[in-house]
């Protein structure tokens, strides 16, 4: 006896019909991978009274007819078609149904006629295949789940794929590496959006981290600290959060760590996928970040030495190298944000 599917029927949220927020639209297919649709509604659909009227207005978009298979047993009837998308401000794409799988000649279509309005798109997880099909990533860095950048590579050339990010922020294109980084994402996206205290507000309703680094690595092949090892590296990383400002030769740490500095190095990059230079970099930044979105009358000079660049040319160099933006124009981006307490309207 066939086993009969759980239906659900996604309609417009009538919460949002007093919202005037940029408009998410996220694609829903058969074969729709549930969990990066979820992500995409926890973070852009659900109601956030708290957050005003400028908050995101969200809608579900079929692109083809239904009712439409979903994983986990579901079956999928959505209200809207492919006509939503014209007033879409961001475009979201979930895994897709396959690496390989053709993609619809009406939904390469609207892509393509959405990005060149400027609208932006972002694929989560195996979702970067409906991109390269549209030919939206030609000649620009990509990510997508580890299992399948080298099928990306082969089959689209013309894309720098990196299989070593979170994500990868192109302005108006967007990628993500699989499942959880989708939640990076989407927060990176808040941040981008309405800056670092609302995207840290909604951080804390989905219990998650407020932020982590789109250059961070996927996967770490040791990421759970042994007791032992905990109680050394886990207060020395926090010793080194705090002198962000001085140098902090390898030697040094691996004594304060109680190891050799050539087991130190080795555990130290087993336990946070990164070497101690490359995690100080990591953190260095994040300060740098902090400072220029919150500290306005601090000059560029005095946040690269209070974050540990020392130099306003070094602190530049990287801000170019690993944010693809100089200190100023990144200070720049939150210079409009209202106060703490309301939502400030969208940067585009």
């Amino acid at each position: 006896m066939a086993e009969t599917p759980y239906n659900v029927n996604i309609m417009p949220n009538a919460l949002t019909s007093s919202l005037r927020g940029p408009h998410v639209v996220t694609l829903v297919y058969d074969g729709l991978c549930t969990f990066e649709f979820g992500v995409a509604y926890e973070i852009f659909g659900l109601p956030r009274p708290e957050m005003g009227d400028d908050w995101y207005r969200f809608s579900a978009c079929a692109i083809e007819d239904g009712p439409l298979r979903a994983a986990g047993g579901l079956t999928v009837q959505v209200d809207r078609g492919l006509d939503v998308l014209a007033d879409a401000d961001l475009i979201i794409v979930p895994g897709w149904r396959g690496i390989g799988t053709p993609v619809p000649a009406p939904l390469i279509a609207e892509l393509q006629s959405a990005s060149s309005r400027g609208t932006r798109i972002m694929s989560l997880c195996s979702g970067v295949a409906v991109l390269a099909a549209a030919g939206l990533l030609a000649g620009r860095k990509a990510t997508t789940h580890w299992r399948y950048v080298d099928s990306i590579a082969a089959r689209y050339p013309d894309i720098t794929v990196d299989a070593d990010v979170l994500y990868v922020d192109e302005d108006s294109v967007l990628t993500a590496a699989g499942s959880a980084a989708a939640i990076d994402l989407c927060l990176h996206v808040v941040r981008r959006d309405f800056g670092p205290d609302v995207a840290n507000s909604v951080a804390r309703r989905l219990v998650v981290p407020p932020h982590r680094e789109g250059g961070q690595a996927q996967y770490i092949e040791t990421p759970v600290l042994k007791q032992r090892e905990g109680a050394r590296l886990g207060p020395l990383l926090e010793w080194m959060r705090e002198r962000l400002h001085d140098d902090q030769p390898i030697a040094t740490l691996a004594a304060r760590a109680g190891m050799s500095v050539r087991t130190f190095q080795r555990r130290f990059e087993a336990t946070t996928g990164m070497s101690p230079g490359e995690w100080l970099l990591g953190e260095r930044l994040r300060r740098a970040r902090d400072l220029l979105e919150k500290q306005a009358a601090i000059s560029l000079d005095d946040v690269a030495v209070a974050s540990g660049f020392g130099s306003l040319a070094t602190m530049r160099h990287h801000f170019r190298e690993r944010l693809a933006v100089s200190p100023s124009d990144y200070r720049k981006r939150f210079a409009a944000l209202k106060p703490a307490g309301s939502v400030p309207s969208p940067l585009r």
